[in-house]
């Protein structure tokens, strides 16, 4: 009976830890540009962004790289629970140290996560002529 015990812990055990280290780590990419802004704006401004996500522990990185804007960019985020085409809240910030290339990594909730997957956020970057962003990109597998 002990040994049995033994067994089923063991193999319980293993089948946590298989699940855990199944955790899908997905990537999502998006090409950033005026256009994409709502409502669009006139910009030289170029750029790309690479945004993976641990489902397992909810962790998020970003690499983020950009060229032409009006100036300095101002600030830069992930917005989440808009399909292109609309606009929606800051999801993540990318903090403030924002010169291109960039990169960094921080948290997101359950249902962040799953905007992410429905193609409902997108990485928006805003410079001081244009607070409401400059250039954005919606995030797609």
């Amino acid at each position: 009976m002990r040994k049995t015990a033994i067994v089923a812990f063991g193999l319980l055990t293993a089948a946590v830890a298989w699940n855990y280290g199944q955790a899908a780590v997905t990537t999502y990419k998006a090409t950033l540009a005026g256009a994409a802004e709502v409502p669009p704006v006139k910009s030289g401004g170029t750029g790309s962004a690479a945004v993976s996500i641990d489902t397992a522990t909810k962790k998020v990185s970003w690499t983020v790289q950009y060229s032409g804007l009006s100036g300095p960019a101002a600030a830069a985020h992930i917005h989440c629970g808009a399909p292109a085409g609309a606009n929606s809240g800051v999801a993540v910030s990318f903090g403030t140290s924002l010169a291109s290339p960039f990169s960094g990594s921080g948290e997101m909730t359950d249902a962040q996560i799953a905007d992410l997957a429905a193609g409902k956020c997108y990485v928006n970057i805003h410079t001081a002529a244009n607070k409401g962003g400059e250039i954005r990109g919606q995030l797609m597998p």
